[in-house]
């Protein structure tokens, strides 16, 4: 196994409409995909960002892990996201290892991705997420 490269990185944000105004300013380019995502209760959207993306999580309701983030961090780095080949070998693989993992089995994401996440203790205290797109990263 081995990590192909960073897919995204995850950004909370308070107000996701004021954090994509600043951020297509920033990247110099308009957001490329928009979803909310009911079962996590967020609305992701995605900036092509070189050969990477930049991924702001806004949330949809005050029981969802990115508002309980929000809470105690306000806008900040939420997570790094990796590209693997395949979500559930990596999983299995680092379960192995004896890394704690917060999915044993991958989901779909947003971005018509697979996805799974480790515990931050796999990361030093940064949320990892693995992904394995399933189409193109457009869309």
């Amino acid at each position: 196994m081995r990590l192909q490269g960073i897919d995204h990185v995850g950004i909370a944000v308070l107000d996701i409409d004021a954090a994509v105004e600043a951020y297509t300013r920033l990247i110099g380019a308009p957001p490329v995909h928009r979803q909310v995502v009911d079962a996590d209760g967020v609305e992701a959207v995605m900036f092509d960002a070189g050969s990477s993306r930049v991924e702001l999580l806004g949330s949809l309701r005050a029981d969802s892990a990115i508002a309980r983030f929000l809470t105690l961090r306000g806008n900040a780095l939420h997570h790094v996201a990796y590209a693997v080949d395949d979500v559930q070998v990596s999983l299995d693989e680092y379960a192995s290892m004896g890394l704690r993992l917060l999915d044993t089995c991958p989901r779909l994401g947003a971005a018509g991705s697979l996805v799974a996440f480790l515990h931050p203790s796999a990361g030093q205290g940064v949320l990892t997420e693995l992904c394995q797109p399933l189409a193109t990263k457009e869309g």
